[in-house]
């Protein structure tokens, strides 16, 4: 099917997907074979909302194939500080670039922004909502690690307002997969989010729990509380913390467990851990590079996936 725009994770479908981590493969592989092969490619970076992995590994991956990059820089920078209206910024932006890439605090942002230009989109980001090319990635790394069939990953912390959630349990359903969500009562799927996940056919539980499930997975992906969206600081305080992991957490896990985080993360997981053959989160950071050189090439080469 085609795909103009890269907006949620539920635009792909299994083989589009796998033709993604496919390529990344390849990429990974031999990445000098992809050197010049966009040299006049400009690809424009609008950051709404502060990054590093994703807004750095963008850059580098388009520079790696032979392109550029301009970027709208700060908000406080730019004419949005002026009331420029985000459709007039990607309408203007647009005349710049081939591509674009998108993050922004407010859900739906990027949908409405694809419906003012004609270069693709790359949602990378809106508010709680959807982060796919961070799903991409996620699921590159499940699948060098464990496979992507007959898993079973725990997906721990802030399930609420985390995107990386919502798009990363959505794709899941395109795979066997059973889904267990671990987190305080007030931070669990937002209804709507588990109302598709039925709908699609997610084997799902819901725990409070983590050690009720640990023995059984494959994956744990563990994610930081999301201070910046709650409304209200006091009940960011009262569980702040609460969903810790270290070097004992792990001793009832298998050896083979790969543990991930989109990172940044706070105090959800000791340093100690880092040095533990299950420590997979910076191999999943650095795996951003490949899978969006993939799907770059996609979107430029075809304009579609």
């Amino acid at each position: 099917m085609r795909q103009d725009h890269l907006i949620t994770a539920t635009q792909l479908s299994r083989a589009d997907i796998e033709a993604v981590l496919d390529r990344a493969a390849e990429i990974d592989a031999d990445p000098a074979a992809m050197a010049d092969r966009y040299r006049e490619a400009v690809l424009a970076l609008c950051f709404f909302e502060p990054s590093t992995r994703t807004k750095m590994s963008f850059e580098t991956a388009i520079k790696r194939l032979g392109g550029a990059t301009t970027d709208m820089g700060t908000v406080e920078s730019s004419s949005v500080k002026k009331g420029e209206s985000l459709a007039d910024t990607v309408r203007v932006v647009e005349g710049y670039a081939d591509a674009l890439v998108l993050r922004h605090p407010s859900e739906g942002a990027a949908k409405m922004a694809a419906e003012f230009v004609d270069v693709p989109v790359i949602n990378a980001g809106d508010g709680a909502g959807h982060h796919p090319s961070q799903t991409l990635l996620d699921l590159y790394t499940i699948r060098e690690n464990v496979g992507l069939d007959d898993l079973s990953i725990g997906i721990m912390g802030d399930l609420k307002y985390g995107r990386t959630v919502h798009s990363l349990a959505d794709a899941l359903t395109n795979f066997d997969a059973r889904q267990h969500f671990i987190s305080p009562e007030s931070l669990q799927l937002p209804r709507s989010v588990r109302f598709d996940l039925h709908n699609a056919g997610a084997q799902l539980r819901e725990h409070t729990d983590l050690d009720d499930v640990l023995p059984e997975l494959d994956v744990l992906y563990v994610t930081r509380i999301q201070r910046e969206r709650f409304p209200d600081e006091t009940e960011y305080e009262q569980i702040a913390g609460e969903y810790q992991i270290d070097a004992d957490t792990l001793e009832a896990a298998s050896d083979d467990l790969a543990v991930m985080h989109p990172l940044p993360r706070v105090d959800e997981i000791d340093p100690g851990v880092d040095a533990l053959p299950q420590a997979t989160y910076f191999e999943q950071a650095h795996n951003g590079v490949p899978v969006r050189m993939a799907l770059l090439d996609f979107l430029l080469s075809e304009g579609e996936l």
